[in-house]
């Protein structure tokens, strides 16, 4: 049986593109690990790609995810199929241009096939502890 990992991420940037910070607070029973990192130049999309897949890779194991995201881009391409026809096109937009951060997209898909993980969407900036601390902590990267 897999074991059930909460998992809380964030991602923050100073201008957009600038400096940008991701984090994520990785919670399984009484345990808890915060990761957190940046890049000198980056966008905010980006960021919040980096915290979930930063997040994936810390796990030593396959498990259960339940990955809380307050980015709609990150947590509907997942839920609202959008990968999948991003895929199907190539790796294109509706609008026929290239999907952004194609990279990290891939390695999500990657990730998620080895991980049973399940994109679930919260409220920015309001009363989520661990989206706060997430948010905390990738703004604190930015400053790096």
């Amino acid at each position: 049986m897999k074991k059930t990992v909460e998992i809380y991420t964030d991602g923050a940037c100073s201008g957009n593109p600038g400096p940008g910070g991701w984090a994520a607070v990785l919670l399984y029973g009484d345990k808890k690990k915060e990761i957190f990192g940046g890049e000198a130049h980056t966008t905010n999309q980006r960021m919040e790609m980096k915290a979930a897949v930063e997040a994936l890779r810390a796990l030593k194991y396959p498990c259960r995810v339940n990955l809380y995201s307050d980015s709609a881009y990150l947590v509907n391409a997942f839920n609202q199929g959008w990968l999948k026809k991003w895929q199907s096109n190539g790796w294109k937009t509706m609008q026929k241009k290239p999907v952004e951060n194609q990279d990290l997209w891939e390695e999500l898909l990657t990730l998620s096939k080895k991980h049973q993980v399940k994109f679930i969407k919260v409220k920015g900036h309001s009363d989520n502890l661990y989206n706060n601390r997430c948010d905390e902590l990738a703004r604190k990267e930015i400053k790096r």
